[in-house]
């Protein structure tokens, strides 16, 4: 089974964008619409209710998610060479 991204007619790379890690990208939405997560004061963290807090979590868990996917789902350095030499071409 070849690993290489499909090639279009003039040889350079197609660009899929339906890799399985782009559902991980829900995950920051879903667990920020859980409402029950919200509903208290308690736990206090450095004097700050739980919503402040669980805020700043909920930003730090999506850049960490997207971080994530991207580093997955990006192109390998030969597949950005054969792109560029394809254009050149």
């Amino acid at each position: 089974m070849s690993t290489a991204a499909p090639e279009s007619e003039d040889g350079v790379p197609t660009r899929s964008d339906r890799s399985p890690w782009n559902w991980l990208l829900l995950v920051p939405i879903v667990v920020a619409l859980l409402a029950p997560l919200y509903n208290g004061v308690e736990p206090m963290l450095f004097g700050w209710p739980r919503f402040y807090w669980l805020q700043l979590a909920f930003i730090a868990l999506g850049v960490v998610t997207t971080a994530l996917v991207y580093r997955m789902t990006r192109r390998r350095p030969q597949q950005r060479g054969t792109a560029v030499r394809g254009r050149e071409d």
